[in-house]
């Protein structure tokens, strides 16, 4: 048994694939959802959400309502009669009202092992936090956050050279999997689903913010080593230097613990032409790629061809 009418909620990236294997499984995906046209980037111009123009490539309705509990949008879905609502990464807190509307309810794609990591940023917190595994949820959505019966799971590990990105992808892989595997078993009722407060201590992923990304070496080498890969590409985990009399930004976008040499915290331990170690609360950072505020990505041997630091000077505000 399969769902006559669905409706489908996405914004970012992640969601597409969830999508697109709605629509490869021949499921009748009656309108899409989507957050209104935003300013992106440095030239701040107005763009399409990557659902929004995946749908209008596939030749799907698309909606995008200024707020999802606006009285007009929610009587808009009504006029749709969804069996189901899909939401995958929309970014917006949906209304009981509009919860109430599908006879199958509504199922959200959510990229952590609920109840960890409900929230915003599951992904970049998974990794911040050290954990060795995550994963997807599938989840019957309720007026909690994240908080919903869970309807299945699949396990994904972290691997030491994952990033965000890198996570994100599979993940949104992984959800598109799970979502249409279990959709015939949910819908045909042989999936309960199991309570959350049956599965484990939750926690909460709160949006990252750009201060996020200011590195405290006082924290051990492997914490900051997480900051690092957690945080790209964005915020971006970031330091400071100075040069000459100026203090300058410098954005760390790959580095490697180092256990070698004690220092201060934001010192740097050891100089060669393309090795540069600081020293941390614990342990030491070995960097390997950078960027100063302004220019462009280049290997730490680049950096310092241009920027000589020496041992004993400091990294850090």
């Amino acid at each position: 048994m399969t769902p006559e009418r669905i409706v489908f909620l996405g914004t970012a990236d992640l969601a597409v694939p969830s999508l697109q294997a709605l629509l490869q499984a021949r499921h009748h995906v009656v309108a899409v959802v989507t957050q209104p046209d935003r300013a992106k980037g440095r030239s701040l111009k107005v763009q399409p959400s990557s659902v929004k123009t995946f749908s209008i490539q596939r030749g799907l309705p698309v909606l995008q309502p200024e707020r999802a509990r606006d009285e007009a949008f929610v009587e808009e879905i009504a006029t749709l009669k969804p069996d189901l609502i899909i939401v995958v990464a929309y970014g917006q807190i949906l209304p009981q009202r509009l919860l109430d509307l599908p006879r199958f309810g509504c199922v959200n794609v959510h990229t952590s092992l609920l109840p960890k990591h409900r929230g915003a940023a599951p992904i970049q917190w998974a990794i911040l936090k050290g954990d060795s595994e995550t994963g997807v949820s599938l989840m019957k959505m309720d007026a909690g956050l994240d908080t919903g019966d869970v309807l299945a799971q699949s396990v994904a590990p972290i691997e030491s050279n994952d990033d965000s990105q890198s996570l994100h992808d599979r993940l949104a892989k992984l959800g598109a999997e799970l979502l249409v595997q279990t959709l015939p078993d949910y819908v045909s009722g042989r999936i309960p689903g199991r309570k959350q407060s049956a599965m484990g201590e939750s926690s909460y992923a709160r949006k990252i913010t750009r201060d996020d990304g200011r590195i405290e070496w006082a924290k051990a080498a492997r914490a900051i080593f997480n900051q690092i890969r957690g945080l790209k590409p964005w915020p971006g985990a970031f330091t400071f230097f100075k040069r000459d009399a100026a203090t300058c930004l410098l954005k760390i976008w790959d580095a490697e613990p180092d256990s070698g040499g004690k220092g201060e915290p934001g010192e740097v331990i050891h100089r060669a032409p393309a090795q540069l170690v600081v020293a941390c609360g614990q342990e030491s950072l070995r960097l390997l790629e950078v960027q100063r505020e302004g220019g462009r990505r280049i290997t730490i041997a680049e950096f310092l061809a241009g920027n000589p630091l020496s041992v004993g000077s400091s990294l850090g505000d």
